[in-house]
């Protein structure tokens, strides 16, 4: 079979499902990202980010208007409960001419811990990525020494491909990176297991998990 282009780089579009809203990420989002980013712990989940935490409101407006104008697509995942941003991820190497995209910049707020919202927040790309836009390839990569991000890529059904050996410096150290895909022929049976997962019969009064998320990396 002749491999096929997807059908066009991500719009500006909002995905939503049951837990979060993912928006298109403007200058009105700062505010509530901003004291999501200053939470206790907050902070240290910039270790792996290419940014330092925003000193600043001004800081992170700056750099959301700066990313309007790259070449990729940031989003804000709204809490639909609170309608609180408690976090960003991004469409990064978006290459549609060989249907291949990442997801990435991803900065998932504590209050976002232990919870759907960030499985759903996952989801929603991958779903929009395979089913709507028609991607062949989804990526995940980050610095191989952030062992919770790797952790995540497992959880989340990616193959695991390899390390770039002395790929980029960041902060003033080096990082090997560690590529992660799920590939368009692993997507339904991945997809069936998110929503066996995400579906409100599969949590407790409490939210919590009655089962847990069984993709298996590969």
């Amino acid at each position: 079979m002749t491999p096929q282009p997807a059908k066009s780089a991500p719009q500006r579009v909002i995905l939503e499902g049951g837990h979060v809203r993912l928006e298109p990420l403007e200058r009105r989002h700062a505010e509530q990202l901003f004291a999501v980013s200053t939470l206790p712990g907050g902070p240290e989940r910039y270790r792996y980010l290419p940014s330092e935490p925003p000193q600043r409101l001004e800081d992170l407006e700056q750099r959301i208007e700066a990313a309007q104008g790259g070449p990729d697509a940031y989003v804000a995942v709204v809490d639909k409960k609170t309608g609180t941003v408690l976090g960003q991820q991004a469409w990064l190497r978006i290459r549609p001419e060989h249907g291949s995209i990442e997801i990435g910049a991803i900065y998932w707020g504590l209050p976002m811990a232990r919870t759907p919202l960030s499985t759903e927040a996952f989801y929603l790309f991958a779903r929009h990525a395979f089913d709507d836009l028609g991607y062949r390839r989804f990526e995940w990569k980050c610095n191989n020494g952030n062992e919770p991000s790797k952790a995540a890529a497992a959880r989340f059904g990616f193959t695991f491909e390899g390390v770039f050996r002395q790929d980029m410096i960041v902060k003033g150290e080096s990082r090997d990176t560690a590529w992660f895909s799920i590939l368009d022929s692993e997507w339904p049976s991945l997809r069936a297991e998110f929503e066996r997962w995400l579906a409100p019969d599969n949590f407790d009064a409490e939210g919590r998990q009655k089962s847990r998320l069984t993709t298996r990396p590969r």
